[in-house]
């Protein structure tokens, strides 16, 4: 059985994208496949944050995972932070990571342009996301195109360690995500759906009322002329609208796009599937919400598990690379 690792970085605001790309894979896996879930909290610090908002989020999101329907008891559920091997690993895999590996990795050019003020820490995540992969044994690592370099470097690092030191690390391979994960901006469709760049009226937020995401649809961009068809390159607006109803309903948009013939129609279909794709997640996670002990013990219990996993992978790695047990 393979083992899949996803990660989800406490910033910004979950929304539908991310239910259908990450979230619900997961939650359709688990029960017949070995799966790793983990917020990874650690590589929220790369860049200016607010500390409080950091564990407002963290707690946030492993809560909307539960409510979504990651079972603790089918996958390995945690958070990154606590589970102090994913440091020790991330020291041992930087031994073995050249400057020039690490400064090509695209995510460092991009955001290291925006900040006047550069921390070393978002030069080396993308090492740190290689020892969250190599730490549990990870076979596959379902990515979008943004991430798979680093993917790419995970698997590096494992040839290489592996060929200097000896066999330790699995080498993991990218996974594609769900044709459907693509969901664009409802106010800026030529935009991918983002956590933090979608503004408020373009991103079909988890945790919106009912109200607000009918609101959100009702006022999506859609394109000239008044035809109904699925053509993203001709027709965005209208063509993210039928990739959401698709998302919810598990129907083609080319199928999809038949049933209508107004833009109208179209929206008042998106609003009611994607009303009841998120209502129930929104409704369990104010739930789980009433009792955040119940969410801390699932994630005191998920490291417990990860640490008795996590610590032979690095005692086989610091005896490997040459150091000497304690």
């Amino acid at each position: 059985m393979s083992r899949r690792l996803t990660g989800f970085t406490p910033s910004g605001n979950l929304h539908l994208g991310n239910y259908v790309g990450a979230m619900r894979p997961i939650i359709t896996e688990q029960a017949s496949s070995d799966t790793v879930v983990f917020i990874s909290d650690l590589h929220a610090l790369t860049l200016e944050h607010d500390p409080s908002e950091v564990r407002r989020r963290t707690l946030e999101f492993a809560t909307l995972l539960l409510a979504a329907g990651a079972d603790p008891d089918a996958c390995l559920f945690l958070i990154q932070s606590h589970v102090p091997e994913h440091t020790e690993l991330h020291y041992l895999l930087e031994c073995t990571t050249g400057y020039g590996e690490a400064q090509r990795m695209i995510q460092f050019k991009e955001k290291s342009r925006r900040q006047q003020q550069v921390r070393t820490s978002l030069l080396t995540y993308p090492i740190l996301m290689a020892a969250d992969i190599l730490l549990y044994d990870t076979d596959e690592v379902p990515v979008g195109a943004d991430q798979r370099q680093h993917v790419e470097l995970a698997r590096d690092l494992a040839c290489r360690f592996n060929t200097r030191y000896g066999h330790t690390f699995t080498v993991p391979q990218a996974a594609n995500p769900p044709v459907a994960a693509r969901i664009m901006d409802l106010a800026a469709p030529g935009e991918k759906m983002g956590k933090s760049t979608s503004s408020p009226a373009g991103a079909l937020r988890l945790l919106d009322e009912p109200d607000v995401l009918r609101r959100k649809v009702i006022r999506a961009v859609t394109d000239t002329g008044s035809e109904v068809v699925y053509d993203p390159q001709r027709k965005p607006g209208t063509s993210n609208l039928l990739a959401i109803l698709a998302s919810c309903t598990s129907v083609e948009p080319d199928r999809l796009a038949q049933l209508f013939d107004r833009y109208g129609e179209l929206k008042e279909a998106v609003a009611d599937a994607v009303v009841a794709t998120l209502t129930p997640v929104r409704e369990r996670y104010i739930e789980l919400a009433r009792d955040p002990e119940y969410v801390r013990a699932v994630l005191r219990a998920g490291a417990k598990r990860a640490r008795e996993q996590a610590s032979e992978k690095v005692r086989q790695a610091k005896a490997a690379i040459g150091l000497l047990p304690s």
